[in-house]
């Protein structure tokens, strides 16, 4: 890889560590400019430990071209046929989302740079970029299995059936509310007069879900959760199921559509389509650094205890 020499400086130990003879996939959001001084590190940092790097092509083009760094990366990613140790996602929470759909089954670790704002899964700020990489390159890290979530529906889906986050079935545009009928295992469980209805994993309850009143769940909760999207009934409240449970939803609308969001990616479905929603065979890898915590990231993140009248 030849970069510019304009790169930000690298520290010492960084320097002067061992090589890394790994392979990284280097996935990223292309609509922040203001962001290059951190690709331009992350992408010295990796070549100075001699990494393998591999750059996803739409992200490639963006570096190249528009903002004109010279990278000649070991090879580009085109699609999902590729293979690698490591993947680096940089960007925000959605960012992480679209590559953990790219990553798939394949089992490749994930690592999340933030360019974004909250980042509760892409978590290694500006300053962190060069220890991540030393403790990858050492060893020195942490693996989180995290549940993803399969969709099935009485009509093909066209958008890729899995969710790190959530699976959300809402009203379209400004209709009126929908009728989401809901069962849990084969039992009639209620129908919510709503805008809609989240289905989250415990990775999404600091999503969608959170921001529309939805419990946080800890990593490794083995709870799947269903919070309403603005109820029309007050005493609707979100409920917590065991991860083993089969949810099946089926959605009356004056329109006769509604639209499924699957981590945010979402198409329009007819009233008459049955969705299940149950856990599937296989986890996201979510590498974090020993020291990480994720109740320490809520206080952080959610600045919880700051007085913000100081």
């Amino acid at each position: 890889m030849i970069i510019d020499n304009n790169f930000l400086p690298l520290s010492e130990n960084t320097r002067h560590s061992l090589m890394c003879r790994q392979r990284f996939a280097l996935f990223g959001n292309i609509y922040q400019p203001e962001k290059s001084a951190l690709a331009e590190k992350l992408l010295r940092t990796l070549t100075a430990q001699g990494a393998e790097i591999l750059i996803d092509r739409p992200f490639h083009d963006y570096l190249t071209q528009r903002m004109q760094l010279d990278i000649a990366p070991a090879a580009l990613i085109d699609g999902d046929s590729f293979d690698a140790d490591f993947a680096l996602s940089m960007g925000g929470d959605g960012t992480f989302l679209q590559t953990a759909a790219r990553i798939g089954r394949k089992g490749i670790p994930i690592i999340g740079v933030n360019t974004g704002r909250m980042g509760f899964l892409a978590d290694v700020g500006n300053d962190e970029i060069e220890h991540i990489v030393q403790n990858i390159c050492d060893g020195d890290y942490r693996l989180e299995p995290r549940s993803v979530l399969e969709v099935r529906s009485s009509s093909r889906l066209s958008t890729y059936p899995y969710a790190l986050n959530e699976v959300a079935v809402l009203k379209r545009d400004n209709s009126s509310m929908i009728s989401i009928r809901v069962a849990v295992n084969g039992e009639y469980l209620t129908t919510y007069q709503a805008d809609g209805l989240i289905v989250n994993t415990p990775t999404g309850s600091t999503g969608y879900a959170l921001s529309v009143g939805g419990p946080i769940m800890p990593p490794g909760s083995r709870v799947i959760g269903l919070v309403p999207v603005a109820p029309h009934s007050l005493n609707v409240r979100p409920i917590s199921l065991q991860d083993d449970a089969e949810v099946s939803l089926t959605v009356e609308s004056r329109n006769h559509q509604f639209l499924v969001a699957i981590d945010g990616r979402s198409e329009t479905c007819a009233e008459d389509v049955c969705l299940k929603i149950h856990k599937a065979d296989y986890t996201i890898q979510v590498l974090k650094r020993h020291d990480s915590s994720f109740f320490r990231t809520l206080r952080e993140k959610l600045m919880w205890g700051s007085d913000v009248r100081n």
